[in-house]
C-alpha cells in the first residue's frame, strides 16, 4: 500500500506540474476522450490536480474534460456500433469482462438510458457503457444528450468545490493524501466491482 500511495503522489505531482501549462487543457481534453473508449485511468485525476494548482481555472478545465469526455463516448459508441470485433471485444477481454458481455444486451433492455446516466455521473467505467450502447444501437441523439449532461455534472461538480473552496481543500489533499489516495483506488475498483454486479 505504502508503494501505491508513493506511485500516487508521484503521479499528483506530475499531474499538477500541467497546470500552468499552455497544454494542460488539451492534455486533459485528450486524457478525457481516451477514457470514455479505452484507457482505464478516469479525468479526474488531473482535472483536480489543475483545479489544486489554479482554482480559478476549474471551471474551464470542467468544460473541456467534459467536451473531452462525450467525444471520446461518441467514439467508443462507434467502436461498439461499428468495430466492436476488432477493437471492442480486445477492450472487453482487457477488463475481462467476456462473460458478462452478452448480459449488456439484457441489461439495456430492462435500464434502457437509465443505466447510461448511472454510468456517466457514477464510478462505473464509463468507457465499457459507451461501447455498449453502441454495440445493442442505442439511438445516437439520446446517448450524446444523456452523455453531456452526466458527464457535465460529474466535472463541473468537482470544478466547483474546487473554485470556491480550492485553497482549503488544497492544505487538505495533502493533510490526508494517504487515505484519499487509497478511497480514491476503492472507489475505482468498485465502480468495476459495481458493474460485474449489476450484469
Amino acid at each position: 500500500m505504502n508503494f501505491l500511495v508513493k506511485w500516487m503522489y508521484k503521479l499528483k505531482l506530475w499531474m499538477e506540474s500541467f497546470a500552468e501549462k499552455k497544454y494542460a487543457m488539451t492534455a486533459l481534453f485528450l486524457l478525457a476522450f481516451a477514457e470514455s473508449s479505452f484507457f482505464p485511468i478516469p479525468p479526474d485525476v488531473l482535472l483536480i490536480a489543475i483545479a489544486v494548482s489554479a482554482p480559478k481555472k476549474s471551471y474551464r478545465a470542467a468544460f473541456w474534460c467534459s467536451v473531452g469526455s462525450v467525444f471520446g463516448g461518441i467514439f467508443g459508441y462507434f467502436i461498439g456500433y461499428a468495430m466492436f470485433e476488432a477493437i471492442g471485444r480486445p477492450i472487453v477481454e482487457f477488463y475481462h469482462y467476456q462473460e458478462a458481455w452478452a448480459s449488456f444486451e439484457r441489461l439495456y433492455e430492462e435500464w434502457g438510458q437509465i443505466f447510461l446516466a448511472i454510468a456517466a455521473f457514477s464510478p462505473i467505467p464509463y468507457k465499457v457503457s459507451t461501447i455498449a450502447s453502441g454495440f445493442v444501437k442505442m439511438d445516437i441523439i439520446p446517448f450524446v444528450l444523456i452523455s453531456t449532461f452526466g458527464r457535465a455534472a460529474r466535472f463541473f461538480l468537482v470544478g466547483t468545490l474546487f473554485y470556491f473552496f480550492g485553497p482549503p481543500m488544497k492544505a487538505y489533499i495533502e493533510k490526508y493524501f494517504d487515505k484519499l489516495a487509497l478511497a480514491f483506488v476503492a472507489l475505482l475498483v468498485g465502480g468495476f466491482v459495481a458493474l460485474k454486479f449489476l450484469v
